[in-house]
This record gives C-alpha cells, structure tokens and sequence, in this order.
C-alpha cells in the first residue's frame, strides 16, 4: 500500500475542525469531514492563519464587498502549514515539507486580452479561498486540513516558519502595489493607513529600495507597527497632525474616503497615488479636486499576480513581518480572535490563529 494510499485509508470518515460563518454575526467551529487529495492534489495539514479585513466583513456583515454568502463558509485566505499527503500524479513535493497557498484559481481558460496579458489578477471569474464570489462559495484555510491543487503550493524558504509563511499573502498583496511604481529606489514614500497592509506596504516600500517612508494613522498603536515595520516617520492625525506635502509616491491604505482629499493634497504635482486600501462600492463623498490641478497619476492596486513568490523570497532576505503580529488565538477561539481584530480599541494589528494543536 502506497503512503498516498494509506493516508487515504486512513482518514476516510474522519472529521477536522474548521472555522465557518453562516450569517451576519454567526461564526461557528464546525466538524467537517477531513478532505481527501484527488489526482494532481496535496493535502495540508495547516498551522497559522492570519485574520484579514474580509474575514472580519463575512462575519459583522455577511458579505465581502460584493461577494454575499448564500450558504456557510469557511474563512481565511492567508495560511501555511505543511503537506501532509499527496495525490496521485503529484511530483517535485513532499510530505512534512512546510509550505503556504496562492488561494486564487482561475476558472475557465485563462486568456485575457492583449492590453492586460499576464495580470491574472484581473481576470474576471477567480476562485480564491474563503470568497462568497461564486455559488457554491470557495471555502478558506481556516480549518486544521485543507486539499489545494498542487500547482497553488509554495515551499517555505529555508529559515521561515509557518507563521511567517502565512503572512506571505498580505505581503505579496503590499509587493504587488508597491510595484504599481516603476521604481521606488532612493525615493520618499507616503503610506496613508498603517493597518496590517498598510505596515507592509512600509516593509515593501523599503525593500524595494525607498529612502525614506513617511506613515500616517489614527491610531498610535498602528503607527507604533509601521515604525517597527520600517517607517522612518510618522503622522499621528488623531493628535492634529497632517500629512507631508509635495510627496511624489503616496500609498493610500486606510480605504476612507474622507481621507482622499488631504492625501491627494499632499501627493506631489505630477506625482503618483496608489490606491491599494479597498473603496467601498457604493456612493461616498470625497474631495477630488487635487487630482486634476495637481495632474495626479492615481492607479488601482488589486490583489497579487505571482508576487508571492517576491514575498517568499522577502521574507528569506530578511524581511521581517513578526512586528505585524500583535495577537495570537487557538482555533477554538476564533471568534474571540475575530472580535480582537475588528476591534480598534483592541492595539490589534494582524491577528493569528493556531490550526493545529489548540
């Protein structure tokens, strides 16, 4: 009996614990059936998992953006943990090897026109772990197994962990924005919202070569991460401070459209606003004069393409994304861990839970 063949055996009807929202306010760790890996699979058996904002969006409000649940959902999109089986026909991976998730699948043949050719991200019909997009939804990681296909695997660098590992999403998401600029060497950088994503953004900017990275918040305990992360200043706006000026790369982050006014203000003439924090979808009011008299480049950041590679290969240079981590919460108290990271009042940056062993 082969060891794919005795996994199988072994774990047919057996059940795992998974955190799942079934409504507005309503999450639950549920039992479910432990998976199986089929042809071209792998099974993971997962370690961390990083809380992010649509998480908190699919259990306050049960809808992401868009995205509604219709039927229970499993959370959680950002997640390492290391292989526990292997279906048939996989090769080049092993069992114990540590490893994290690009939770987005493509559905349909892939081709996009000519003017957007590569940038996957922007392909319209995208499975991606934990999203109520489609019907049936695509349950996340946040569970103690999870099968993926073997093509969506990324190993672990040498000398990262799986709590690391599982941040390797949110910073390919800051790498991907951080790359909507040409070239960052030698230049100042604004980020505006020191959040998880935005502190990356921080961490991104450096690595790619920014001199000097300016970041601005509400929040002292935010900025107290950004600092850690890499900013060599800050602007706490809660306190009366305002934003720099004449800032040629500005990151907007916070996703506020109050914000957009004085961040426009403070970009440059001729310069360059990345909008990487999500807009809401619906109407707003906002101040935008600045972006026509001030000739302002103002460019969309939306998820990642392959930059998680970029993010792996950060974190083995040195990038160090423990400061981010404020919190950690067995499985069993996701819901505590959930409240934690929505709650502003909690110094909560980004919030992890044990899959396994807790």
């Amino acid at each position: 009996m082969t060891a794919v063949t005795e996994e199988r055996a072994a774990t047919e009807g057996r059940t795992m614990r998974a955190v799942v929202v079934h409504g507005p306010g309503d999450v639950r760790v549920d039992a479910r059936p432990r998976p199986v890996p089929g042809a071209g699979q792998v099974l993971l058996a997962l370690e961390w998992g990083g809380i992010c904002g649509s998480d908190i969006a699919y259990w306050k409000k049960g809808a992401s953006g868009t995205a509604a649940l219709a039927h229970p959902l499993v959370l959680g999109h950002e997640v390492a943990g290391r292989i526990a089986a292997l279906g048939p026909g996989v090769t080049g991976l092993a069992e114990g090897l540590p490893v994290t998730v690009h939770p987005a699948r493509l559905v349909g043949d892939g081709v996009l026109p000519d003017r957007i050719a590569g940038r996957t991200n922007l392909y319209p019909h995208v499975r991606y772990f934990g999203s109520a997009a489609f019907t049936p939804h695509t349950d996340g990681g946040f569970s103690e197994y999870r099968v993926v296909d073997a093509g969506q695997v990324r190993p672990l660098p040498d000398g990262v962990g799986t709590e690391q590992g599982a941040l390797a999403e949110p910073l390919a998401v800051a790498l991907h924005a951080v790359g909507r600029v040409p070239d960052l060497r030698g230049r100042t950088v604004l980020v505006n919202g020191a959040g998880p994503i935005g502190s990356l953004v921080v961490a991104a900017a450096r690595y790619r070569g920014a001199d000097t990275v300016i970041a601005a918040d509400l929040s002292a305990d935010a900025l107290a991460v950004a600092r850690a992360m890499g900013a060599a200043e800050t602007r706490d706006l809660s306190r009366g401070e305002v934003l720099p000026e004449d800032v040629e790369v500005v990151f907007e982050a916070s996703g506020a459209p109050a914000a957009l006014g004085a961040v426009l203000r403070a970009t440059a003439r001729g310069g360059t606003l990345v909008q990487v924090g999500n807009l809401p979808g619906t109407a707003v009011s906002a101040v935008l004069g600045d972006l026509v008299t001030r000739e302002i480049t103002w460019t969309g950041s939306y998820r990642f393409v392959e930059e998680i590679d970029d993010a792996l290969l950060a974190l083995r240079d040195g990038v160090d994304v423990r400061p981010l981590i404020t919190h950690r919460f067995p499985l069993a108290r996701a819901e505590e861990a959930l409240s934690a990271a929505a709650d502003p009042g909690s110094g909560s940056s980004k919030v992890m839970l044990r899959l396994s062993g807790a």
